[in-house]
């Protein structure tokens, strides 16, 4: 087989272990790199591939290995949520920046997204990726993260993971159990909405309606009770509408006749939000908003504000004139 037929061959893999790999090391950048170098150790060792498992598992024993050697090094990825409580909507200061090797970063929808794909198996996927899910897995030791991932995510047997990882089916069983356990106590919110149904797309009507207006009070009549509003690399974040609001209106208030561009985001609303520009003429790159819903209500704002590196991995543009 010629290296353009393997590389083919290969190819149709990368969306679904690019989901693979975001969910075990919480970085889209992080993903992309272990994917590609996946590839590259799948193109070289082609020739030894003897076909005795099939070539997805093989793709996936190698992603794994992988993801498992990144890990051994890093540092868990976090939400300024789990680095402490609230802060005050009244703070004049969010805190300095921390690295960007500690956040749980969004992903691009369009990333994991296989062409032709089941759009059945693609709302089913959505939850696997919202950015509380995400931020639990990293909790979780990375082999039962991986043990939690094959088989609650990607429907694979005990004895498929056991084989992938070198393990018995019981070790497999056994580290299951323990991530469910951990998983659980997260208390992660469940009952993401559908996507683009008629009610939430009138809930982000009246989203983008009430920021680009900067109408605070009906902005935040669209929070529930308990929202958060988080800004990585910044620290800070805050909990309930009066902080929120009062954040918004006092150090937040640049973000006043600010622009946003839809985009989709860990399977949930998003835009690429875009702040007036200094000297008059146009705007420019902010923040990518990431929203989170539930039964009409926005629950989560999450604010990233690493423009440089989100704005062209989500295909937004440099500036709006």
């Amino acid at each position: 087989m010629d290296d353009t037929a393997i590389e083919s061959r290969l190819e149709v893999y990368r969306p679904e272990l690019t989901g693979y790999c975001y969910r075990m090391l919480g970085s889209a950048f992080e993903a992309e790199d272990a994917v590609q170098d996946t590839m590259v150790r799948a193109w070289r060792g082609f020739d030894s591939f003897e076909g005795r498992s099939a070539l997805r598992s093989w793709l996936y024993r190698i992603a794994t290995n992988v993801c498992l050697t990144m890990l051994d090094s890093a540092q868990r990825r976090v939400r300024p949520m789990d680095l402490g409580p609230p802060g005050s909507g009244r703070a004049t200061h969010p805190g300095e920046p921390r690295p960007d090797e500690i956040w749980v970063g969004p992903v691009p929808n369009t990333r994991l997204r296989p062409e032709g794909a089941d759009p059945a198996d693609l709302i089913a996927q959505r939850e696997s990726v919202r950015l509380a899910f995400i931020a639990a897995l990293q909790h979780l030791p990375p082999q039962q993260r991986a043990v939690l991932i094959l088989r609650e995510v990607l429907a694979w047997s005990a004895q498929e993971v056991a084989e992938l990882l070198d393990t018995s089916v019981a070790g497999v069983n056994s580290a299951l159990q323990r991530a469910r356990a951990a998983i659980a106590a997260a208390d992660i919110t469940a009952g993401a909405e559908a996507p683009l149904d008629d009610d939430q797309q009138s809930l982000l009507a009246r989203y983008v309606e009430a920021f680009e207006a900067y109408d605070l009070e009906a902005l935040t009549a669209l929070l529930r009770d308990d929202a958060t509003l988080s800004m990585p690399p910044l620290p800070l974040w805050l909990r309930g509408p009066a902080d929120i609001h009062t954040w918004m209106a006092g150090t937040g208030s640049g973000c006043r006749g600010s622009r946003l561009v839809p985009v989709a985001a860990n399977g949930m609303p998003a835009f690429g939000q875009y702040r007036a520009a200094s000297d008059g003429r146009g705007h420019d790159p902010w923040a990518l908003i990431v929203l989170e819903t539930s039964a009409g209500r926005i629950t989560a704002v999450n604010n990233f504000l690493d423009t440089d590196r989100l704005f062209p991995l989500f295909g937004l543009p440099a500036r709006l004139g």
